[in-house]
């Protein structure tokens, strides 16, 4: 009696100190608040569709993983906290145009018409000569255009191309004019950007050298000198943030697929947090049904099934917080040690309920919250006393056969094991397929949680369970110990 106390005693104590850690890990500043999904936390979600008409079918692999590379750089310029960018490819029988997808997720983010433009973007940077004598010429005869546009069309013609573009610039930055603190893009070029640089610069000193953006000339400096070093700057009348975007365009080049914005959602914040209070709600209302439930129909049992309830909503809280591998490890051992004189069927349980968990994608990292994760959440509350009913009506009819208190409590657990651990193995491996082939985090959100929780309730509901009753129940077989013990309105025999 006194050996299953103290482990009852620390028992609580470490489902204390983690129910304290998930309280305390929400204050303002802390790295380990729960990690909400775009639909809780507010965002844009854009879905755009890849144009590989003209790729072969042997590129089109590639060319998506390099789409994906090459937006999640962008993305990662916006200072978003953990962005989502994934290719998607549609059923088999879409048509070879529309099967590929690309899909982006930015928490925070409600500007989705800039978001969508800076992903989308393709800058096109040039390089274009023209003499001085032409551009002297030019000037002189400016009285003789009949109108402003074909003044700006004799002017474009004077550019000649030189093939030194945004192609061969390696890479850019944000600097300033040391003299007049306006920004400047600072370039510089790959090794043959910079070999093609320093001959344009060598054989047209005195010349103009136009720099042109999206076929607009941002700056036309005059060369004075050839420059070898292969770095250059630009310009032009930039703000800050043009200059950053710009900077982010030209690091990131051009999209090696093309894509059209096809949807566009945004969810404001406050819509996310109305999914977030109702959650909270349904779960708080959840748990005090149960709660009451048990103990009316259980009595003593249904209390420690309560508490052991409140620590699998504190256990699942926490492994949201720090990840599933982590924290389950932690279960692992913990729960190995203290059932080491129990069923070996369940220690043989153990390990291989977390091996399973383990298959699921992605559960060494935090567990992103989505609405659909939460309804899996309460929905896991009520999954989570299934095994304490099976094993509290399996003691019943150990009492109504007129066993001891204790004797019909082994029994009930050790006869009831079996059944909990196949039912809640064939949930695990359902749960896994589901998030493996789910194809929206709608389906990964509920699949994941849904996993965890099942897990999670096998160590809670026997374990726990199982500690706290053997700790408080009597060993004395008398009507009053017999009804604490019993459930329902059945009427039971006494062992005298």
């Amino acid at each position: 009696m006194l050996k299953h106390r103290a482990r009852a005693v620390m028992l609580l104590i470490i489902a204390a100190a983690i129910g304290y850690f998930v309280y305390a890990s929400e204050q303002s500043g802390s790295s380990k608040q729960f990690h909400l999904g775009l639909d809780l936390s507010g965002g844009t979600h854009l879905v755009y569709k890849a144009d590989i008409s003209k790729l072969a079918t042997t590129d089109i692999s590639d060319s998506m993983i390099s789409l994906r590379d090459v937006v999640e750089n962008r993305v990662n310029q916006f200072g978003v906290s953990e962005p989502l960018v994934q290719t998607e490819q549609a059923a088999a029988l879409s048509s070879k145009e529309s099967a590929y997808k690309l899909i982006v997720e930015l928490p925070g983010v409600t500007d989705a018409e800039e978001a969508a433009r800076s992903i989308g973007a393709t800058p096109s940077l040039e390089f274009k000569l023209v003499t001085a004598d032409a551009m002297r010429s030019f000037q002189a005869s400016l009285t003789e255009f009949a109108s402003t546009s074909e003044q700006q069309a004799a002017y474009m013609e004077l550019f000649k191309s030189t093939g030194l573009n945004g192609s061969m610039v390696a890479r850019t930055n944000l600097e300033f004019n040391t003299t007049t603190n306006q920004p400047i893009v600072g370039l510089v070029f790959t090794n043959e950007g910079r070999d093609l640089f320093a001959k344009i610069t060598k054989e047209n000193i005195g010349n103009y050298l136009g720099i042109f953006l999206d076929g607009k000339d941002i700056s036309v400096p005059v060369i004075r000198d050839a420059i070898l070093d292969g770095k250059g700057q630009i310009s032009g009348a930039f703000t800050i943030d043009e200059a950053k975007r710009l900077v982010r365009d030209l690091n990131y080049g051009a999209l090696p697929v093309p894509i059209t914005l096809i949807s566009t959602q945004t969810i404001g914040p406050s819509l996310g947090q109305v999914a977030v209070s109702g959650g909270i709600k349904a779960g708080i209302i959840a748990f005090i049904i149960i709660a009451i439930f048990l103990i009316i129909w259980y009595r003593l049992p249904g209390f420690i099934a309560v508490i052991a309830l409140a620590c699998y909503i504190a256990l699942n809280l926490a492994i949201f917080k720090i990840g599933v591998s982590p924290a389950l490890l932690v279960i692992v051992l913990f729960f190995g040690i203290l059932s080491m004189t129990w069923h070996k069927g369940f220690l043989f349980g153990i390990p291989i309920s977390y091996i399973l968990l383990m298959l699921v994608p992605g559960a060494l990292n935090p567990v992103t919250l989505t609405a659909t994760g939460i309804a899996a959440f309460i929905l896991s509350i009520g999954m989570a006393v299934d095994a304490n009913i099976l094993i509290f009506e399996r003691m019943k009819e150990e009492l109504a056969r007129g066993k001891g208190i204790w004797e019909s409590m082994h029994e009930g657990f050790d006869r009831a094991w079996l059944s909990i651990r196949d039912s809640n193995t064939s949930s695990i491996i359902t749960g896994i397929i589901l998030y493996t082939f789910g194809s929206t985090a709608v389906i990964t959100g509920f699949a994941l949680v849904f996993v965890v929780g099942v897990v999670v309730s096998m160590f809670t509901a026997i374990t726990a369970s199982r500690l706290l009753l053997f700790a408080v129940a009597p060993a004395k077989t008398s009507r009053l110990t017999t009804f604490l013990i019993s459930n329902g309105f059945i009427k039971l025999k006494t062992k005298h």
